[in-house]
C-alpha cells in the first residue's frame, strides 16, 4: 500500500474542510407577503428577508431564498433536508415538526374588514356568523377551524385573500397587526374588527436540519435583535413595534 509524507496529509485537511463547507448550502422557501417578503424583479426583499440575509451573510453560509404559494413552501420545508420555511408562525402544533429560528419577529393577528362594511364583532364569538378568508395551509387556517368558525374561505395565498375581502366577497380576514397599520397608514380601506391571535414569527428548519447551524444561525439573529437592527430593519419596512 502506497503512503503518503504526513506533511501532504495536512495540506488535504483543509481541502476537504473546505469542500464540506461549500456543501452546506440553505434553501430558504417563503411566500410573497409584502412587507415581510416581496418580489421586486429579480430580488426578494422585505422585513423577513433582509433579516434571514443578514443572518446568513454573517455566519457566511451559502443559500438561496424561492417565492412561491405558502403550502408549498411549508410542505418542501417539512419534508427537504437543509430546507427552511419563513416567517412561519411557532404555535404547539408546530413546535415538535422543525428546528427554528426565532424570533423574526413578534407580532399579533387581528381581524378586519372592508372600510364602510356593516361586519361588526367585539368578540371572537360574534365574528363566526361572518365568512372569514384565509389562505391554504397558513397557521391561521388551523387555529379559524380549532376555533370553530363555521364559515372559512380558503384561498390560494395572501393577495388572493385580501382581494376577496375588497370585494365583498368575504367578511373578515386575519392580517398581521403590524402590516394592518402600514396598509391604514397608505390608505388602504380597511378597519380592524377584533384581535384573533399573537405569535412568534420564526425560520422554520427541516427536523433533520444540523444543530450547529441552527445554533450559529441564532446567535446571528440574537445579535440583530440585541443591537437594535432588527427595530431599524422591521421600521425600515413601516412596521413600527411603538405602535
Amino acid at each position: 500500500m502506497r503512503k503518503f509524507p504526513a506533511l501532504a496529509l495536512l495540506t488535504l485537511l483543509p481541502l476537504t474542510h473546505s469542500s464540506f463547507a461549500q456543501a452546506e448550502s440553505v434553501v430558504f422557501t417563503t411566500e410573497e407577503y409584502p412587507p415581510f417578503v416581496y418580489r421586486d424583479g429579480n430580488e426578494v426583499k422585505g422585513a423577513a428577508t433582509e433579516q434571514v440575509q443578514q443572518v446568513m451573510t454573517a455566519i457566511g453560509t451559502d443559500y438561496t431564498i424561492t417565492v412561491m404559494p405558502w403550502a408549498r413552501a411549508y410542505a418542501e420545508a417539512l419534508k427537504t433536508p437543509m430546507t427552511c420555511v419563513f416567517a412561519t408562525a411557532h404555535n404547539a402544533e408546530r413546535d415538535k415538526l422543525f428546528k427554528w429560528v426565532e424570533p423574526l419577529l413578534i407580532d399579533r393577528n387581528v381581524l378586519i374588514k372592508h372600510a364602510g362594511s356593516p361586519v361588526a364583532a367585539d368578540n371572537l364569538d360574534q365574528a363566526k356568523k361572518y365568512t372569514v378568508g384565509t389562505w391554504r395551509e397558513d397557521y391561521t387556517e388551523k387555529l379559524l377551524r380549532q376555533s370553530a368558525f363555521p364559515r372559512i374561505d380558503v384561498a390560494t395565498d395572501f393577495k388572493a385573500t385580501l382581494k376577496k375581502l375588497m370585494s365583498d366577497r368575504i367578511d373578515l380576514m386575519p392580517i398581521s397587526e403590524l402590516y394592518y397599520l402600514k396598509l391604514k397608514k397608505e390608505g388602504q380601506a380597511i378597519e380592524k374588527v377584533v384581535p384573533f391571535s399573537q405569535q412568534s414569527l420564526a425560520v422554520a428548519c427541516q427536523k433533520d436540519f444540523p444543530d450547529d447551524l441552527q445554533r450559529r444561525m441564532q446567535a446571528a439573529l440574537d445579535k440583530l435583535v440585541a443591537d437594535g437592527t432588527q427595530t431599524s430593519i422591521l421600521h425600515k419596512y413601516g412596521l413600527n413595534l411603538d405602535n
